[in-house]
């Protein structure tokens, strides 16, 4: 291998690059992957990332990009991707069909402009430039805003793209999947209505990430809630129920039974004979089995939408509105904290707090592995599960020796 090396140095003229030389005599750099995927003679990063030309199919439009990342300078951080997970979001704006899209450039070498997929992930700096301040190298960051692109094995960024959280007694996989579900279902609960302690709140989704997230927050504060999961026949069903309740539920329904006439008055017995308040509900489906939840709703009661899984619209009686008085609104967790950032960083230093603290558990994860050698079909096979939903938790990278 020093042969190749030497030859390589010879033959850089001044008027070229390495990276120039790099890209116009490819045959020059073969070699062994386990020497050249870390770092090259003269301090480049090898990296691969998932990209895509124009949003589409993910397996028609994906492809594994290799590219070099020079040292760092001033305030750029070179990091390294520990997890990355692969969330429903990220799928959609491969597709072309959700509200934010990362950019498609061509800043990792593409020969046209392409996008990296991916906004949630854990990363370890590996070096820093000299004008970082709050980062140094082995720290571990988490992008500050979504869109960065975090299915990759390393990135170059600014340090102002990025939050460093504390490590201590963390996993790479929890650090990398607090930021959506966790921040969602705490921001929910705190910040759209005011529960007290013996309130309630009413839940479909239930067994998703956000769902769990809040029954392990409602009940460390105190709340009662009714949970809402489709429905499963036998030992399955009987075993998601004890599940939930485990977590913090007060009361688990299937969906069918919310569909059913008499759904509210079980709801009035739940709740004393409806003299506990049930001022919340957090949905995440939509459509008609949303507005069956609804009307459980006390009056004055608010309704916050966060997903639409059923993908049909919700028609709202005029009665709920004008002798309910319910309030119907929206939270986008995505806009929310790229609008107050600080605020995002304090709910995630105190989630990741519970965390270490073993009173917050995490999300039933299936670990896909990426290393260097990993192919691009692994990586689709992966994808295409979270797209189909075929699988027993949320699905991760987790990146190995890259």
């Amino acid at each position: 291998m020093r042969s190749r090396l030497n030859l390589l140095v010879n033959l850089v003229g001044p008027g070229l690059r390495p990276r120039q030389y790099i890209q116009q005599c490819p045959e020059a750099t073969s070699f062994p992957l386990n020497h050249r995927r870390h770092i090259s003679a003269y301090g480049y990063t090898q990296a691969k990332a998932l990209v895509y030309p124009k949003h589409g199919s993910p397996a028609d439009v994906l492809a594994l990009h290799t590219h070099s990342i020079s040292p760092p300078h001033s305030k750029l951080l070179t990091l390294r991707t520990l997890a990355a997970p692969l969330n429903p979001a990220d799928i959609n704006q491969i597709q072309g069909t959700y509200p934010t899209a990362p950019p498609f450039t061509s800043a990792i070498g593409t020969a046209q402009p392409h996008a990296v997929p991916g906004n949630e992930a854990c990363f370890e700096v590996l070096s820093a430039g000299s004008a970082c301040k709050d980062v140094s190298k082995g720290d571990w960051v988490i992008p500050r805003r979504t869109g960065l692109g975090t299915w990759r094995t390393h990135i170059q960024v600014e340090e102002d793209k990025v939050t460093k959280v504390d490590n201590n007694g963390l996993k790479a996989e929890q650090v990398a999947t607090v930021s959506v579900n966790p921040v969602t279902a705490y921001r929910m609960l705190k910040d759209f209505t005011k529960l007290e302690e013996g309130d309630w709140f009413i839940q479909n989704g239930a067994n998703s990430g956000v769902g769990r997230a809040a029954l392990q927050l409602g009940k460390m504060w105190g709340l009662k809630s009714i949970c809402i999961v489709r429905k499963r026949e036998g030992a399955e069903g009987e075993a998601l129920k004890r599940e939930m309740q485990e977590l913090g539920a007060t009361v688990v329904v299937s969906d069918e039974e919310v569909m059913e006439k008499g759904f509210g008055e079980r709801v009035k017995e739940w709740t004393n004979g409806g003299r506990e308040r049930l001022g919340l509900g957090l949905n995440c489906v939509g459509g008609d089995a949303g507005m069956a939840m609804a009307k459980a709703l006390d009056a004055g009661g608010t309704m916050i939408t966060y997903g639409a899984m059923s993908r049909s619209p919700m028609r709202v009686g005029a009665g709920m509105l004008i002798f309910k008085d319910l309030r119907f609104v929206g939270f986008w967790v995505s806009r929310w904290g790229d609008r107050v950032p600080e605020e995002k960083k304090q709910t995630i230093d105190e989630i990741l707090g519970l965390i270490r603290e073993g009173k917050f558990k995490d999300v039933p994860m299936v670990e896909v592995p990426w290393s260097w050698e990993t192919k691009k079909e692994e990586l689709l096979d992966a994808i295409q599960g979270t797209l189909d939903g075929f699988r027993k938790g949320k699905g991760i990278f987790k990146f190995g020796d890259t």
